[in-house]
């Protein structure tokens, strides 16, 4: 297969397998699992694939890989380049996008934000590739912006919310944000976000509500998927948690 000029930078890494894929205009390289690949905007490539693989690719329009770039290094985002890497030893990159497919996966639309963001960062603080210094952090957010999130999360559990919109709040790129946001309350957004949906169910529980309807009103996207969060989380499912302190009462 032939990549041809592509539209967006591209950021891949192969998840399992990769023997059995080659780049035909690089030498004959071929993958293998926790390799990682960067294909920028424009580029051009042939491929032969000849056994089964797994992978995940994450397209990034130019336009939104230069405000990242801009943001996080206080850099102007003519001075952004994206090099060409095939198959690739890059370990927080790979950790960034196993995270990312893992919480695509998994519904977990904010832990792949923060994913994105690690991914993006990542990449320019290679010295391989940019080298770029992020200014350093001075301590997390002050009180009142910490009480501005956690407000506004608190106030939109039941709703998808984004990295962005919590940078907006506190007036800070996506990348200080998260970093910051960690310092101050000792887990990253996603952690918190899914420590108050948790809170909120077992609360929630107590009643007679249907399961899906607690769900909805939680920011899960289905019973199911509270489910599943819910036991990894806790050991037990909501109907079996429910079960369990209607009978201790």
């Amino acid at each position: 297969m032939t990549y041809e000029r592509t539209q967006d930078h591209t950021f891949s890494l192969y998840l399992e397998g990769g023997a059995g894929t080659r780049r035909l205009d690089a030498g004959s390289a071929h993958g293998w699992p926790g390799a990682v690949c960067l294909m920028p905007q424009g580029a051009s490539s042939e491929w032969e694939i000849t056994d089964v693989f797994e992978f995940v690719h994450l397209y990034v329009p130019d336009h939104e890989l230069r405000r990242v770039f801009t943001e996080t290094f206080d850099q102007d985002a003519r001075l952004m380049v994206l090099p060409e890497a095939t198959f690739e030893h890059a370990p927080a990159l790979a950790e960034a996008m196993r995270c990312l497919a893992m919480a695509t996966r998994s519904q977990q639309p904010l832990l792949a934000e923060e994913a994105i963001n690690a991914a993006f960062v990542n990449v320019f603080r290679d010295p391989r590739y940019s080298g770029a210094r992020s200014g350093a952090i001075r301590g997390g957010l002050s009180p009142a912006v910490r009480r501005r999130i956690l407000d506004y999360i608190e106030a939109n559990l039941d709703t998808h919310v984004t990295l962005p919109e919590l940078a907006s709040i506190a007036g800070l790129s996506e990348f200080h944000l998260q970093r910051m946001f960690t310092a101050s309350c000792g887990v990253s957004p996603h952690g918190w976000v899914l420590h108050r949906r948790l809170a909120r169910a077992r609360t929630l529980l107590s009643g007679c509500d249907p399961i899906a309807q607690i769900a909805s009103a939680c920011g899960f996207s289905s019973q199911s998927h509270m489910t599943r969060v819910f036991k990894a989380m806790t050991g037990t499912t909501p109907s079996a948690y429910r079960h369990s302190i209607s009978g201790a009462a």
